[in-house]
């Protein structure tokens, strides 16, 4: 998961596109990154950390041109090196710079083919560096000196062919534009958006359109699936879909999880399908729990509070602030390890005590991936004086992992792989758990936009969209993204900074 954003101005772009990496900072907090276009010339920065820690007022003054791009990311498989860091960059041809969302899914081949064929090195085990090589390969091979919008969709045409996977990206051409594509089945996200100025008319394409509501910029629409978006240095925007095959297929955990409320995607408000999430839950319980004894509603902030408030509605009982959240503790459920989780889980959250004391609570998260946090969330609630817990997810069980872009656990790591609700129920403490129905989230979704006739739920379904990934694949993946696998990393990390520092002595 990341957040990606490209803005063509009519002056100096940088501040715009701070501003908007600040506004997709909930898209990943480990790494962010910015390349400026002026006077053909390139100009980067990147690194690990948060925008706010990366972008310093000289690396501004720095990053000059009205058009521009930048990326905030979170690591895949465990991996953090400031290396894999986005934008990319390659320089041939005219240079092209490259940030990218989602996940290939056929990485490897795509490697082998860009080595052996193509002649292209890549330096990193990043996709993204594949991707921006595969669309550089695809626009060389156009031979124009002077590319028209035509080259450009031909080389996005050329990148739905050899790609697979998922893909929200935007790319800056040196002296040409700022160009925006979308995989074939429309899984990440990704919309564009103009403002008006006295100069003329500006244009921003970003993974969410909070960032163009934050900028002042009117959505004009999310590109559809296989679409690509070209503005040139002038300003004129050219649109065309690249691919011969298009299907709409959202992710459905960018509704659940990942997304902000106030972002609106594919034509769904995320605000209100989790108004309409936490009305179906409600449903739900009072099927399964008619004679409830439930006193108070308590959400996990935060992604989970809109849902829960309308369950505490629905079912007629209050609605209380319980947990307190340190905004400065990162997403538990990419932290590698299980020792890091727990301790991250107690500082990430405190209970306000006179919530729970002597109380029957039901607790409503968005969803229950490993299950660690839902475990020690519900001692607390019991630490905290209440008389029973209930725990209920706005998500359905998540018994598969995702390969487009979340970094979610290996299969074994995830609470719901092969265990009954009443096992988990067990594992985590409660009194009583209840999920999400599969079909009832869909259509938590699908009200507010009925042309959204499929999604990509391969969390909640073990279904996956493209056919590359089977059981080989997945096992492959569970041995990259296992906790052992990522601690691995990490004393690999350590080891070769050890290395550094006696290298520098």
């Amino acid at each position: 998961m990341c957040g990606v954003v490209g803005i063509f101005g009519r002056g100096n772009v940088n501040q715009a596109l701070f501003d908007a990496l600040t506004v997709l900072q909930h898209r990943g907090q480990d790494a962010a990154g910015m390349v400026t276009c002026a006077n053909g010339k390139f100009y980067l920065r990147k690194d690990n950390g948060l925008v706010r820690d990366v972008f310093r007022t000289r690396h501004m003054h720095y990053l000059v041109g009205n058009m521009g791009i930048g990326h905030v990311r979170y690591p895949t498989a465990g991996t953090s090196s400031s290396a894999e860091a986005q934008p990319f960059y390659v320089n041939s041809p005219y240079g092209i710079s490259l940030a990218h969302n989602g996940n290939l899914t056929n990485t490897k081949n795509l490697m082998r083919e860009l080595y052996q064929d193509d002649l292209r090195h890549i330096n990193t085990s990043s996709d993204s560096e594949v991707l921006l090589n595969v669309f550089a390969h695809e626009l060389e091979a156009r031979g124009n000196f002077r590319p028209t919008p035509e080259d450009f969709f031909s080389a996005v045409q050329g990148v739905h062919r050899r790609c697979r996977g998922a893909y929200a990206v935007v790319a800056l051409i040196n002296g040409h534009g700022i160009l925006g594509f979308r995989d074939p089945n429309g899984i990440r996200p990704i919309c564009i958006g103009q403002r008006k100025t006295d100069q003329g008319v500006e244009y921003m394409i970003s993974s969410e359109s909070v960032a163009l509501d934050s900028a002042g910029f009117r959505l004009i629409g999310d590109l559809a699936p296989g679409e690509a978006a070209f503005v040139d240095n002038k300003g004129n925007l050219y649109r065309k879909l690249c691919a011969g095959k298009q299907e709409r297929h959202p992710c459905l955990f960018e509704y659940v999880y990942l997304s902000r409320p106030d972002s609106v995607i594919d034509g769904v408000s995320v605000y209100q399908a989790r108004i309409n999430m936490g009305r179906k839950l409600a449903d739900k319980i009072l099927k399964e729990m008619p004679d409830h004894d439930i006193d108070v509603v308590i959400p996990i902030p935060e992604t989970s509070r809109t849902s829960a408030l309308e369950v505490a509605q629905k079912l007629g009982v209050l609605f209380r602030e319980g947990f307190i959240k340190n905004r400065y503790i990162g997403r538990t459920f990419i932290m590698p390890g299980q020792t890091q989780r727990r301790k991250s889980v107690r500082q990430k959250l405190n209970p306000v005590a006179q919530e729970f004391k002597g109380r029957n609570v039901l607790l409503v998260d968005d969803s229950i991936v490993r299950g660690t946090t839902c475990h020690q969330i519900v001692e607390m609630a019991r630490e905290a004086g209440a008389e029973k817990v209930y725990f209920a997810s706005a998500a359905p069980a998540v018994v598969s992992p995702n390969v487009y872009g979340i970094d979610m656990p290996a299969p074994s790591e995830l609470i719901a792989y092969r265990r009954t609700t009443e096992d988990i129920n067990q594992l985590i403490g409660a009194d009583g758990l209840i999920y999400q129905e599969l079909d009832d989230l869909i259509d938590a979704v699908r009200e507010l936009n009925p042309e959204l006739r499929s999604f990509e739920d391969s969390v909640f379904s073990a279904r996956y969209i493209t056919k590359e990934v089977d059981e080989a694949y997945l096992e492959a993946l569970a041995r990259s993204r296992n906790d052992s696998a990522k601690q691995d990393h990490l004393a690999g990390a350590e080891d070769a900074c050890l290395d550094l520092r006696a290298d520098a002595s």
